[in-house]
Parts: structure tokens; sequence; C-alpha cells
């Protein structure tokens, strides 16, 4: 798996005019799957997701978790994050997960980090 997290102060994902997801205080993830992830993967990840101390305490010091701020999670879809472009100028994607796999487990990400947060998941697709 491979993941892009953004602090944001209020974020949202439009597909075809339609808001399929949107946050206030919380995080972004894209989050792309790869052929070799397994659910260990994906439970270790959702965890650090989770424990990440990058939201600033009292003193302006990254010290504080997802969970100390009572903040939100955004959880995007992102294959293009598998992209190898070292050769050519057409971007290669064969390292990401196929639809049947990677749509299971984006799944399994959110309602991991659901019960973990304590909170509905906001979905990016």
């Amino acid at each position: 798996m491979r993941a892009v997290i953004q602090r944001v102060t209020k974020a949202s994902c439009t597909v075809d005019n339609q808001i399929t997801g949107q946050i206030q205080k919380g995080l972004m993830i894209l989050l792309g799957v790869e052929e070799a992830d397994t659910t260990e993967d994906l439970k270790w990840l959702g965890q650090k997701f989770i424990n990440l101390r990058i939201f600033e305490d009292e003193q302006g010091m990254m010290n504080k978790s997802i969970q100390d701020v009572d903040g939100n999670i955004l959880l995007i879809s992102q294959f293009t994050l598998f992209a190898q472009t070292k050769k050519g100028n057409r971007p290669s994607f064969i390292r990401a997960a196929k639809p049947d796999k990677a749509k299971p487990m984006y799944e399994e990400m959110a309602l991991l980090l659901s019960q973990l947060l304590q909170k509905e998941v906001q979905l990016g697709i």
C-alpha cells in the first residue's frame, strides 16, 4: 500500500459534480493498493494513520493524533500512486492492484478506520 496523508481544515471529493465525501478538520488520505498487499499490511497502515502525531498541541508542537483532536478522515482511492514513470512518456500502473482486489481492500480500510476512530469515515469514490 502507498498513501499520501494531508492534514486539512476541510476537504471534499467531487465526482461528476456530486460530492462523494467531505470533512472538516482531519486527514485526507489518498490510498493506493498494490497487488502484493495483504490484510496485515492494511491493519498496520490503518493503525499508523490513527496514531500519527501530526496535529499541533498547545505549544505548537506536532504531538496530537487524529483521535486527540477529534478529527475526521476522508479516504480516497488513488491507483495512480503506483505510477511508474522512469521509462517513456506513458505511465505504467502495472503494480497497482486490479479493481477486484483494490476495492475490497479500500472498503476494508474504511471500515477499520471507522472502528478505530469510532466515527464514520468519508469516502472519496
